[in-house]
């Protein structure tokens, strides 16, 4: 189908839309120069779960010891409020809660590149040891005595180390995905036994705080913690959806196939692999390593979709609102006291994992 929406004085000033009837994937061309391909289900999907994302953090902005309704919350957002509401949404809240909304999209959409390159829906930087080596370089950190920013350096260099080392070991005439999955294992299983090591040389105080941080917390977050997750977020993921996503999609149909179809396949891969450990690193430097996310959001979106390929813009937005809600629930359905979010991601995670488990098992993948 094409239908014409719009002319201007020049044929490269027409704008059509062009549907694909067998696939659903719609075509928008503006001119000649430009063209965008999208699924209107895919798009609708992310919308949806960018709403719920949006929705989520406004009541949790809105909830705690000074609970506020959803209409004071968003009037003090625009510039309203009283000093007292501007102090706590402002500067209190809301950095928490876009902390949540960053590391949830970084988690999801580095996960649905992990997931595409692997193609297994097991795969996710927690499996494959990139988180491990997060808290592994998080933990050195800590028991040397340094700040909340050289934490922040140290689980950076970590896990950029980590995804580094699993590359060179995985590589051999260019990355496959059974043979990364392999390695990633290999290297997790290790970098599990240096954390224990390290935690069990660290005194009390130090010990504590790093076994906190591995959990994965929101607490505390203010904007020197989420500027730099917030840079590389808007560099970086336009990069993997619109630089890399149609060559995830191709590389999904087979290697040769995509070759045929003029995809430059390990340098795409390599890309979209670079940058999502790039991602997942300063997501765990944000709010420690948030486990599940990452593996739960991908496949959690495609369900919406109902489409192929790896749904890099739904996981995105999926993984922001699985993290919010996750947050809202620490703080509000465990009563007492506030529990960090990897305690709920890991509960809720650790559930969806036996069921994908049982679900390809039955499907005689596994």
């Amino acid at each position: 189908m094409r239908t014409v929406t719009g002319t201007g004085a020049g044929a490269g000033a027409a704008t059509d839309t062009r549907t694909d009837t067998r696939t659903g994937v719609r075509t928008l061309r503006a001119g000649s120069a430009l063209s965008l391909r999208f699924r209107p289900r895919a798009l609708a999907a992310a919308v949806a779960c960018l709403l719920a994302a949006l929705a989520a953090g406004v009541a949790t902005i809105g909830s705690g010891d000074y609970p506020m309704s959803p209409a004071d919350v968003l009037t003090t957002l625009t510039g309203g409020g009283t000093p007292a509401q501007d102090f706590i949404v402002n500067e209190l809240r809301l950095p928490r809660v876009l902390a949540a909304l960053l590391v949830g999209a970084s988690l999801g959409l580095a996960g649905a590149v992990f997931q595409s390159v692997v193609r297994n829906p097991l795969g996710s930087p927690d499996m494959l040891g990139i988180t491990q080596g997060a808290s592994t370089g998080a933990l050195l950190v800590v028991l040397a005595g340094g700040s909340s920013a050289a934490l922040a350096g140290g689980a950076i260099a970590g896990g950029l180390l980590t995804g580094l080392l699993i590359h060179l070991l995985a590589w051999r005439r260019g990355i496959h995905g059974y043979r990364l999955v392999l390695t990633g294992i290999g290297v997790l299983a290790m970098l599990t036994g240096v954390n224990g090591y390290l935690l069990t040389r660290g005194k009390l105080m130090e010990a504590s705080r790093a076994i906190l941080w591995i959990t994965g917390s929101l607490d505390g977050r203010g904007w020197p913690e989420l500027t730099p997750l917030l840079i590389a977020l808007a560099v970086l993921g336009p990069v993997v959806v619109l630089g890399c996503g149609r060559a995830l999609r191709m590389t999904e149909m087979g290697d040769d196939a995509a070759h045929a179809l003029g995809v430059s396949v390990e340098r795409s891969r390599t890309a979209a692999l670079g940058s999502a450990v790039v991602l997942v690193s300063f997501a765990a430097a944000c709010a420690g390593p948030v486990s599940f996310v990452a593996l739960t959001a991908p496949q959690l979106a495609k369900r919406l979709t109902r489409a192929p390929g790896p749904n890099l813009l739904p996981a995105a937005c999926m993984g922001a609102a699985v993290l919010v809600i996750a947050d809202w629930a620490a703080q509000n359905l465990f009563t007492g006291r506030q529990l960090p979010v990897g305690v709920v991601t890991g509960l809720l995670g650790g559930c969806y994992l036996v069921w994908l488990l049982a679900t390809q098992r039955r499907a005689g993948r596994i």
